[in-house]
């Protein structure tokens, strides 16, 4: 969920209890001052009708009133001191319902006779202007809740754009090119903090980059000559007629480990460019013509072999990667599919414009699935003579062209899948 819409949550949760509590407390505030107005009504009328009564004259007697607002009435009950006030309900002929009522009780002595005086004000008008404040005031409550929602989902959103775009940025960088990638000052401390931190991060890993990419290329660079002089003095001794046999094995021995160690430096530093992203696309390189020309070169090695290849290749299969790493995608797996085979063997191959598939029959046991792409990790299941650098090499093109690399094993046959 995203940082601007959780706040946005968190703040509707605790504004809507907030804004239900005040309309609750709003509604019965107001209900208990209609409530206290109408019993100061009723109780000035209450007064109006003592003087009334009170100055009435004695030969007029009084036996009793009976209205719905209004009963004086005879009793035996003892005076009261003060009134007693009370909701009622009752029917109303006219509108054929029950109606709230206000109600006003007390027994007063009219000229030494005791009477029950009750006054009763309606509340059916009230009750309908409490029912229209409270339906103005949910609807004000709730266009100000919705009023201050989008405000602050719209500042908030302003205020985090470059939050954002520096996020963007941190997306798109790479290595060799992360010079070129600035983050901007902002109008807010806290991002400005944020961007100078994050360019000063990228200039010490752009640094660090090109610190190991000279170490890389200096070292291998270096490595390549003692071994090119090594291997050609251990050739030299080679044709020295005076060594003995065993001699002559020690010496092959150390020059088929001259070489490995040579195409193990060369491989570790192929990984290094690819890592550092040093073979940009500049174009689409047909892989059939690619794979076409692999098969004419390793045509001694699988006609050594008696190897049967079936083939079903599209006419034109351009892919989006650096023509070496086609050259090496695809040397790579047909040269273990021929170098691992038994004689007699079957190499299948299969090309579309998107997919490139290589099967091949072998002695050798299924590849376990987090040991296939890891670097040194297959010589101990019988590969021998290999670096165990190939397949890395192939998955590392795959990572950084956005080909997914995928082995498995069926039927007695290693299966090998690029997709683009």
């Amino acid at each position: 969920m995203k940082l601007l819409t959780k706040t946005t949550l968190y703040f509707i949760m605790i504004m809507l209890p907030v804004f239900a509590g005040g309309a609750f407390y709003l509604f019965h505030k107001f209900n208990r001052e209609i409530k206290h107005e109408t019993d100061e009504e009723l109780a000035n009328d209450q007064l109006q009708w003592l003087r009334y009564l009170d100055t009435a004259s004695v030969d007029n007697p009084i036996f009793s009133f009976r209205t719905q607002e209004f009963q004086l009435i005879p009793t035996d009950q003892p005076v009261q001191k003060k009134f007693k006030l009370k909701g009622v309900t009752l029917y109303q002929e006219t509108e054929d319902a029950q109606a709230p009522f206000r109600e006003l009780s007390q027994v007063i002595s009219i000229h030494g006779k005791h009477y029950q005086m009750i006054l009763r004000k309606s509340l059916i008008e009230k009750d309908d202007l409490a029912k229209n404040i409270i339906y103005v005031m949910l609807l004000a409550f709730g266009g100000l809740l919705m009023f201050v929602i989008l405000s602050n989902w719209f500042i908030s959103r302003n205020v985090w754009r470059p939050f954002y775009r520096s996020l963007d940025k941190i997306r798109q960088l790479q290595l060799n090119k992360m010079e070129t990638r600035r983050f901007p000052s902002t109008p807010t401390h806290e991002f400005n903090q944020l961007n100078e931190a994050l360019n000063q991060m990228t200039d010490r890993i752009h640094q660090d980059y090109i610190n190991m990419k000279e170490l890389t290329e200096d070292a291998a660079h270096e490595m390549q000559t003692p071994l090119a002089i090594a291997q050609s003095k251990l050739e030299l001794l080679l044709q020295d007629e005076n060594l003995s046999e065993n001699q002559l094995k020690n010496i092959g021995q150390t020059s088929e480990e001259l070489q490995r160690l040579s195409r193990l430096n060369h491989n570790l530093l192929l990984l290094a460019k690819i890592e550092n992203q040093q073979y940009p696309v500049t174009e689409q390189p047909d892989l059939h013509q690619v794979l076409v020309q692999y098969l004419s070169l390793f045509e001694e090695l699988i006609r050594e072999k008696e190897l049967t290849v079936e083939t079903d290749l599209a006419p034109t299969a351009p892919w989006p990667l650096h023509p070496a790493l086609a050259d090496i995608l695809i040397s790579n797996l047909l040269g273990n599919a021929i170098k691992y085979n038994y004689p007699e063997g079957l190499i299948h191959i299969r090309l579309t414009a998107k997919t490139f598939t290589i099967s091949n029959t072998s002695n050798l046991p299924e590849i376990p699935a987090g040991n296939v792409f890891q670097r040194f990790r297959k010589s101990n299941l019988g590969y021998s003579n290999s670096n165990g650098l190939g397949l890395a090499i192939v998955k590392k093109i795959g990572d950084s062209y956005h080909i997914r690399i995928s082995y498995q094993y069926l039927n007695g046959l290693h299966i090998f899948t690029a997709s683009c």
